[in-house]
């Protein structure tokens, strides 16, 4: 090598020292920017220049350094762990949140509760057996059977409000899905005119990361990589993103629980006789199965969405509280209405609006036979001893028991948290795995400052090092120029 190519190897260091500098200065700049993924400066030594013969110049040494490109060090078996765990995560989530809105309307235990509502109502029944004609007991019973078919009509609006403000979520989880996977779409191109062109395109490949991480907690999306800078994005087996295009969702179906139609799905926009898109998981997914319809008969009775489910229990519950009532109240003819109903139900909507009390005087009110006089207390009593669940059917013999509303009320709440519960458990459980994916992705991608010091510190003597050679070759050539054949003169 010449004095001259020592000049050109020296150059060759502080030029790959100065870049590593700036990587370093991007990564301490965006230590703290979520997304970002730590970047390192690649290189690679020159080769000497070989000669072979009579001009061979015998052993040299390489000619410098080479600035090969700047890597981003990230994984993709790491990115693509977050984003299934994402995907497991963001469908548990919203189930379980949904089910706990609910829970929580339901007040259960507490003196707000339908139980506590149903011990009154049972403690009033026992208050007119033990005091039949009296006027205050009476307006007392029949003011707690109006709270109490108040409290299962709020109890069922909580379950339908809930339903509308899922199904709302959903229009917005599709809109920021579509314009997601808009951005994927647009930054496809970007990297890959970037690559081809022998550019850089670190932080785009950040932002398209986070945007497909996000597409992943939405819909349960996987990442194809093409290999030429893009990506492809699946939802239910079909391209979202294929290149520079992507698709759109469209959320169609009812918009309330008591709208008629079809059960909320989302479809290609564009496309309706590709019928619904099978959501693999995340958000929607876990929002869309909130949504189904009940099933009230057959083999899967009861396996329906669960806000619907829920809403439906109410009507049942609604519903059997009065027949199991009106039974017994039938029987008593010591009032103005002898022989009636207590409670008048409405056929389709019985928890709604359609569970009413009929009586609505204490002159109205049926608490024995007639036979007996006004002052039997016969029929108030065996509607006491219904809340205990020691009441017998009107038909036998023999006299079979029935079941006590309270206890349908008490079975259906442990079911409810039971179910509940269950589900908080996989939400647990997948944020735990989801953290720890996202976890060991920021240990490998994320910036770490005393790491980046050090580099820096690195950088820093090699520019110096490098400086200091070019000196010295400097001064060997202003030698070599300007002072050779001037000795002894």
């Amino acid at each position: 090598m010449s004095t001259f190519g020592g000049l050109n190897t020296a150059y060759t260091g502080l030029i790959a020292a100065r870049k590593g500098l700036e990587v370093v200065g991007q990564n301490i700049a965006n230590a703290n920017t979520q997304g970002y993924t730590r970047q390192r400066i690649t290189t690679s030594s020159v080769d000497a220049i070989s000669r072979v013969g009579l001009m061979s110049a015998g052993v040299q040494a390489g000619q410098g350094v080479n600035v090969d490109g700047v890597a981003r060090l990230g994984s993709a078996q790491l990115d693509a762990r977050v984003r299934s765990s994402a995907a497991v995560a963001g469908y548990s989530a919203v189930r379980s949140n949904a089910l706990i809105a609910v829970e929580g309307s339901m007040n259960e235990p507490g003196k707000n509760g339908l139980s506590a509502q149903l011990d009154e109502f049972w403690a009033g029944w026992h208050d007119v057996a033990n005091a039949a004609g009296d006027a205050a007991p009476a307006g007392v019973l029949l003011g707690q059977a109006a709270v109490l078919t108040t409290q299962i009509a709020q109890g069922y609006q909580s379950a339908v409000n809930q339903w509308s403000t899922t199904r709302n979520s959903v229009d917005g989880m599709v809109t920021e899905i579509n314009n997601a996977a808009e951005q994927v779409a647009a930054l496809n191109v970007q990297i890959r005119n970037a690559q081809t062109a022998g550019g850089g395109a670190n932080e785009l490949l950040d932002k398209r990361n986070s945007l497909t991480t996000t597409l992943a907690a939405l819909t349960g999306g996987t990442v194809v990589d093409r290999g030429d800078g893009t990506v492809d994005v699946l939802v239910g087996g079909n391209a979202l993103v294929t290149g520079d295009s992507a698709q759109k969702l469209v959320a169609i179906g009812a918009k309330s629980m008591t709208e008629a139609g079809s059960a909320p799905h989302v479809e290609w926009a564009g496309k309706p006789s590709a019928g619904p898109v099978a959501v693999d998981g995340g958000e929607l997914a876990g929002a869309i199965s909130l949504l189904a319809p009940a099933v009230t008969s057959g083999a899967g009775a009861g396996t329906g969405g669960a806000l619907a489910e829920t809403a439906e229990s109410y009507n049942r519950f609604a519903t059997n509280l009065a027949t199991k009532v009106n039974t017994i109240y039938a029987k008593g003819t010591n009032s103005s209405l002898p022989g009636g109903d207590f409670f008048l139900v409405t056929v389709g909507v019985p928890a709604a609006t359609g569970l009413s009390v009929l009586p609505k005087t204490a002159a109205e009110l049926s608490t024995g036979l007639a036979v007996n006089g006004a002052l039997d207390g016969s029929i108030a009593d065996e509607l006491a001893q219904l809340g205990a669940g020691r009441a017998v059917a009107s038909a036998g013999p023999p006299p079979a028991f029935v079941q006590s509303p309270s206890t349908d009320w008490s079975n259906f709440v442990t079911s409810f948290a039971v179910t509940t519960r269950t589900e908080l458990q996989h939400a647990s459980l997948a944020d735990l795995t989801s953290t720890a994916a996202v976890g060991a992705q920021l240990s490998n991608a994320s910036v770490d400052l005393d790491e980046e010091n050090v580099n820096l510190l690195m950088f820093q003597h090699a520019y110096q090092g490098a400086a200091r050679v070019m000196t010295a070759v400097d001064e060997m050539l202003d030698t070599l120029i300007n002072r050779t054949g001037l000795v002894g003169r």
